[in-house]
């Protein structure tokens, strides 16, 4: 017979084991289920990408023949960045929309960056710890979370009417600044926490003011992560469509804007106008718009790594 002990202690190492095996198992299922996931979404992005490629392609690089008397042709895909939209899918170019694209981004960019950078970092750094600044980053969380939708009614309130601005790029990059301000303030804030106390308390112990330890030390080490969230910022707005069809812009454009009150389309909606013909033809031109889409997402991301590694090897 064993002690009564040791019997005790025989079926607590038991059920310890019993517990690890068990442990182990609901372990490994959620591991299973978190690849099947990964799997099945990487499967369909890349379906989609596939599609995407192996229609537009042909648009992009193709040489087309219009006409019956007169023949026409098309070279792609600088004819494609710079022609006029047309009834015809071979015709079609996707220049006033390029145009508009690129004239929203410069106003996000202009606006967005002093605004959200400077507010991100009042509210970190300068702002008193009280109700009111804790109310105010209360609402910057909860408006990175409202539809865009939202602020296409907003910005046709305020930017179309009110202001008096119109159905302008103006009015269109104003309201996509309003769409990814709160992302860029949070993610800047996100930053600046980042950076570790000793920097600031190490520059004021020498002698520094707090504008100066600010400005001369922990921004220049948030930098990274204020043009990733800007970035990120970026990415959202160049692909929205809803917050500017809300707010008057418009899907047909054959002429390019040359000021920021002219009018004006985006790719997004460009592409939105011409999955909407039954026409087979067009969903090769609508694909060759996806694709200069993500070209330009690309390039953007690519951008901020670059910015991001030399501010770091910098540092």
């Amino acid at each position: 017979m064993l002690p009564e002990s040791t019997e005790k202690n025989m079926s607590n190492e038991t059920l310890i084991t019993g517990k690890k095996a068990e442990n182990g198992i609901k372990e490994s299922l959620f591991l299973f289920t978190l690849y099947i996931c990964v799997t099945i979404a990487i499967l369909t992005l890349m379906t989609l990408i596939y599609d995407v490629l192996s229609t537009g392609t042909t648009r992009l690089t193709s040489d087309y023949e219009v006409g019956l008397i007169t023949k026409i042709q098309i070279d792609n895909p600088v004819d494609f960045l710079t022609t006029l939209d047309s009834r015809y899918p071979d015709r079609a170019g996707i220049g006033p929309a390029f145009a508009g694209t690129v004239w929203l981004m410069i106003i996000v960019v202009s606006v967005t960056f002093p605004f959200g950078t400077g507010a991100a970092i009042y509210l970190q750094e300068f702002a008193p710890k009280n109700r009111l600044t804790r109310f105010i980053e209360l609402n910057l969380t909860n408006l990175a979370g409202v539809p865009s939708v939202i602020y296409g009614l907003l910005g046709l309130a305020v930017f179309v009417r009110l202001a008096g601005f119109g159905r302008s790029v103006l009015s269109g990059g104003l309201t996509l600044t309003l769409l990814i301000l709160p992302v860029v303030i949070v993610a800047s804030r996100e930053a600046l926490k980042a950076v570790p106390d000793t920097i600031r308390q190490g520059a004021l112990a020498l002698g520094a003011t707090k504008f100066q330890a600010v400005f001369r030390q922990v921004v220049p080490s948030a930098i990274p992560g204020m043009v990733t969230g800007m970035v990120l910022g970026l990415s959202r707005a160049i692909g929205e469509t809803a917050p500017l069809i809300f707010m008057g812009a418009l899907t047909y454009v054959n002429y390019f804007p040359d000021t920021p009150l002219s009018g004006f389309t985006a790719i997004p909606i460009q592409v939105y106008n011409w999955i909407g013909y039954p026409q087979a033809e067009w969903k090769e031109t609508a694909s060759a718009g996806i694709i200069l889409l993500l070209g330009l997402l690309l390039i953007m991301n690519s951008l901020a790594i670059f910015i991001r590694n030399r501010y770091e090897k910098d540092l």
